[in-house]
């Protein structure tokens, strides 16, 4: 691994962080700000606004959200970039960030309206990066005293991750958590390969699982109740599929007005009609 200089070792942890900041409250001030820089499916599949991939973790939802998050980076980053030098580092950092927004475009590549914001993905990437670089490691959780092994750590948010996206459940962004924490144990290890040789156990029990349950959603999705392109249709209709078909149909009423006022005017519509119309 890399040596730096004092002065030097933390130059991205800190850029990354005023950035962060900066982002998040202009987003917190500025709506037209947030929603221009945010990950949303359609922005980036159909409008081609690939930006969106980086900048959405900047953006955080509430104060509360950005401190966490900033606690959490602060805690590995040092440790990384000090021992790593800041270009290994920046880069652990990127692919984790663009790899968890790839991976949660992969999932939700179907639900238009999907978004996310935050740099948990990222995050995820430099804590599994310091599982895998650093034997030994214990981590500690917010409120809790104790600590526990890394790789434990990592196991058990490998296996919540897993069963929040196969349900759905909750405001959490699981696929950009996952496959955050993937790109950056794979980076790590990219650039640092000797590490396969003197912490190989803890690495096999993260990257497992995980590819496991890869190969699931990308041959099988319909086991894990995620709809595809690849997958037939069933009776399982996700909150994004709700939204998405309530809308699809609330576009076909006023796709339907719009051509009755083409044909017969404005004074043909119902009452009804003109509320619609009103609302859209």
């Amino acid at each position: 691994m890399g040596e730096f200089s004092t002065n030097t070792a933390l130059l991205f942890s800190v850029v990354i962080m005023f950035l962060t900041v900066y982002f998040s409250y202009r987003g917190f001030k500025d709506k037209v700000f947030f929603e221009k820089y945010l990950f949303r499916v359609d922005n980036i599949l159909v409008s081609k606004d690939y930006k969106r991939l980086l900048t959405s973790g900047l953006l955080h939802g509430n104060w509360f959200h950005l401190i966490f998050n900033m606690y959490a980076f602060f805690s590995f980053s040092e440790a990384l970039e000090s021992q790593m030098g800041s270009g290994q580092y920046l880069m652990i950092y990127f692919f984790s960030l663009v790899g968890g927004s790839l991976f949660a475009l992969y999932i939700h590549r179907n639900h238009g309206d999907y978004s996310a914001i935050g740099a948990s993905g990222a995050i995820c990437g430099l804590i599994f990066a310091s599982v895998a670089l650093f034997p030994g490691i214990s981590i500690g959780l917010i409120l809790i005293p104790a600590q526990i092994p890394g790789w434990l750590f990592a196991l058990i948010f490998v296996a919540i991750s897993i069963y929040g996206i196969k349900s759905n459940a909750g405001n959490i962004g699981h696929d950009a958590h996952l496959g955050g924490a993937l790109a950056g144990m794979l980076v790590a290890i990219a650039m640092n390969p000797e590490i396969i040789f003197y912490n190989y156990i803890p690495i096999l029990c993260l990257l497992t699982p995980t590819i496991i349950f890869l190969y699931f959603i990308l041959a099988m999705p319909e086991i894990l109740l995620i709809n595809t392109s690849f997958s037939s249709r069933n009776s399982y209709m996700s909150k994004d599929e709700e939204y998405n078909l309530k809308k699809f149909n609330k576009q076909k009423d006023i796709d339907r007005i719009l051509d009755k006022i083409n044909e017969k005017g404005l004074d043909s519509l119902t009452s009804r009609e003109k509320e619609l119309l009103d609302e859209f």
